[in-house]
């Protein structure tokens, strides 16, 4: 037994130093080729698009960075350091040359030294935001010109980066910048709605919607699926579902009970708190989903498909159908309760929330409604549910 232990301890010890060397022997032969194409670059003429260009791009760049400044030994270290450490970097040294590049490439960053004689830094990321406004600034500047690095920042710049600097310092700052970019693009994407004919949402990320195909979405967030015998299936939707989070019971309607469009249907409870969701279709109850009353666990899978809570034998399907949505109208009525849901919840939360939520599913299915007051809770069901 003691021989069969430490041989397994002996294949772990040995797997693991053959994964690191294959690891560094990887990261090795990125940065010969890195190195390569930094040699390579000082040989090649870029002046057909800026006089001044120097260019040196890698595979799969970290980022894409232009660098404008007027000394030639701020782009060389620029161009060294963040070209062995994967990024692409094009340089030059003046202001106009930049901001023709910037109308031609596809930059992520643009590098600006806040003195130069043509035309300064402060002018430089004013125009940059005004062509490019996409693109994010880092002004360069020296310690007797910080505040007017700040200054720049009230125009758009993202932030400074203090002369001199060594070169940990720089891949520091640049990794910093770079992870507050995708931040900030993260939350500005508004969260992706799919139509899917697949029953369960295992297949996407939690942070994303879904609507089955054909089924269609009332304004109260229920969602309406046409059966072979004329009834039609009725249950919550993606977005109730998370929104809400954690369900703890589901209140269906009687069985033979009759049902006005936009009267009160069923209701589900969240701890001592109750959400109402109105009948999308007038008619009488034929069925009623038992076991919802005790399986609520299982909307945390997929609201639709067999988690429906009540079938409604509709009686003026020709006439109320048109008030539902399905397909791209389903969709858009998605993101647009999301936008409304993520200055709902941040303002219940100030200022901070959207800072500290990822703005991929705006803190949705995490429960956050639960912290909501007695009277954000009424303006919620009100604002989403009692359409």
């Amino acid at each position: 037994m003691a021989l069969f232990i430490l041989a397994v301890v002996v294949f772990v010890i040995a797997d693991f130093l053959l994964r690191l060397w294959l690891k560094r022997r990887q990261e090795k032969r990125q940065r010969e080729k890195r190195a390569a194409a930094l040699h390579t670059s000082l040989t090649l003429d870029f002046s057909r698009e800026a006089r001044s260009l120097k260019r040196v791009a890698v595979e799969n760049p970290k980022s894409r960075i232009l660098c404008v400044d007027d000394e030639d030994i701020v782009l060389d270290s620029f161009r060294k350091i963040l070209v062995l450490d994967g990024y692409s970097v094009d340089t030059v040294t003046t202001g106009q040359e930049a901001l023709g590049l910037v109308q031609s490439h596809h930059y992520d960053f643009v590098f600006t030294d806040l003195k130069m004689p043509e035309m300064s830094g402060e002018d430089v990321t004013k125009s940059v935001k005004h062509l490019r406004p996409d693109i994010d600034i880092i002004v360069i500047t020296g310690y007797a010109t910080v505040e007017s690095a700040v200054e720049c920042m009230k125009y758009g710049a993202m932030d400074y980066i203090q002369k001199p600097f060594t070169e940990d310092e720089l891949l520091a700052m640049v990794e910093k910048f770079v992870l507050r970019r995708k931040d900030r693009i993260q939350k500005e994407l508004k969260p992706r709605v799919h139509v899917t004919k697949l029953s369960g949402p295992a297949h996407l990320p939690s942070s994303e919607f879904y609507i089955p195909g054909g089924v269609f979405i009332s304004e109260g967030h229920c969602w309406v699926r046409m059966e072979e015998d004329g009834t039609v299936k009725v249950g919550i939707d993606d977005f109730a579902r998370k929104l809400l989070g954690r369900i703890d019971a589901v209140e269906p309607p009687n069985l033979g009970m009759a049902i006005k469009r936009g009267q009160p249907l069923f209701s589900v409870k969240r701890g001592f708190r109750s959400v109402p969701f109105r009948a999308p279709l007038s008619g009488r109850i034929a069925k009623v989903n038992v076991r919802m009353k005790q399986d609520t666990e299982s909307l945390e899978v997929t609201p639709y498909e067999g988690n429906w809570i009540c079938v409604i034998d509709a009686e003026d399907l020709d006439t109320e159908l048109q008030h539902l949505k399905i397909g791209k109208t389903a969709v858009s009525f998605f993101q647009d309760e999301l936008e409304q849901a993520q200055a709902h919840l941040g303002k219940s939360r100030g200022d901070g929330y959207r800072e500290r939520t990822d703005g991929s599913n705006l803190g949705l299915g995490r429960g956050d409604s639960s912290g909501l007051s007695d009277r954000e809770w009424d303006e919620m069901v009100r604002d989403f549910f009692m359409k």
